[in-house]
């Protein structure tokens, strides 16, 4: 069976080591009962290994090429190979609107994008595992305070709880990336409504990073387009932090602040 080759416009490293790739595998088994959506399996090393729970497993590849040997190798997926896009695909159709467990090792440099269309599909993902660059697992489960701590972390722990699992370094990959790669696992929280508008709330955590150097009673400006606050908006312990000390629910209350000044006109934007 002809290899398939790496692509570096995809970001393919393939993962060529099978203890780990069981070990990816097996982050799984902390969501049971529910399908399984595999992104970019490339190869299958991952698949193989999914495979043997005893759940339905769908995976989501790209690159044709890729697609045309896991038809070859895994007769057994059939119609289960979605040659697609990922990140252009309702994940409601992809199990007929039932919850699933998301997993992979992730291309790079869209892993973000994932994590953030993980986020828009809160509700049908309730476990999220797999692998990504070492920096980006570190930023998602980073706690405030911490350098690593910013708007991944915040939008994640909002919704999610974090686990950095384990690190994985660069010479089991063909071809080795040049960063060291950790695998993580995300669980839905308990919460199911934030206590303020979500829209609104990555819009103020998105302006605040933007800026993270400066504190709120700064960072925050650009949300108001010049506009007039009340009196004493900007006063307080609250505005004199950085982004990066404040709590998911310090955020939550930073929003509703926020809101106080511009519900009618955020509002009005959203239309």
């Amino acid at each position: 069976m002809k290899q398939v080759k790496p692509k570096k416009n995809l970001g393919q490293h393939f993962l060529t080591d099978l203890d780990i790739a069981r070990r990816i595998a097996d982050t799984v088994d902390s969501c049971p009962d529910i399908p399984v959506l595999e992104v970019g399996p490339g190869m299958g090393v991952l698949t193989q290994y999914l495979m043997e729970k005893p759940r339905e497993v769908k995976v989501v590849e790209i690159d044709s090429e890729s697609v045309a040997y896991l038809h070859e190798r895994f007769p057994r997926l059939k119609e289960n190979v979605i040659a697609d896009d990922f990140l252009r695909m309702d994940l409601s159709l992809v199990f007929g609107g039932r919850q699933f467990v998301l997993t992979g090792n992730y291309p790079y440099d869209i892993s973000s994008q994932i994590f953030f269309k993980m986020l828009d599909n809160k509700d049908l993902i309730p476990c999220c595992t797999g692998m990504i660059q070492r920096e980006v697992a570190q930023r998602m489960a980073s706690a405030p305070g911490t350098k690593a701590y910013g708007i991944l972390s915040v939008l994640t722990q909002a919704w999610y709880d974090v686990e950095y699992l384990f690190t994985v370094d660069e010479g089991v990959f063909n071809p080795p990336p040049k960063v060291k790669s950790a695998v993580i696992r995300m669980t839905r929280n308990g919460v199911t409504d934030l206590g303020c508008d979500e829209a609104l709330f990555r819009r103020v955590v998105k302006t605040v990073f933007n800026q993270r150097r400066k504190m709120l009673r700064g960072s925050l400006k650009p949300l108001f387009g010049g506009k007039a606050v009340a009196e004493g908006f900007f006063d307080g312990e609250l505005m004199t932090m950085r982004p990066e000390q404040l709590s998911v629910a310090r955020f939550v209350e930073l929003t509703n602040m926020v809101a106080g000044q511009i519900g009618g006109d955020w509002a009005a934007e959203k239309r």
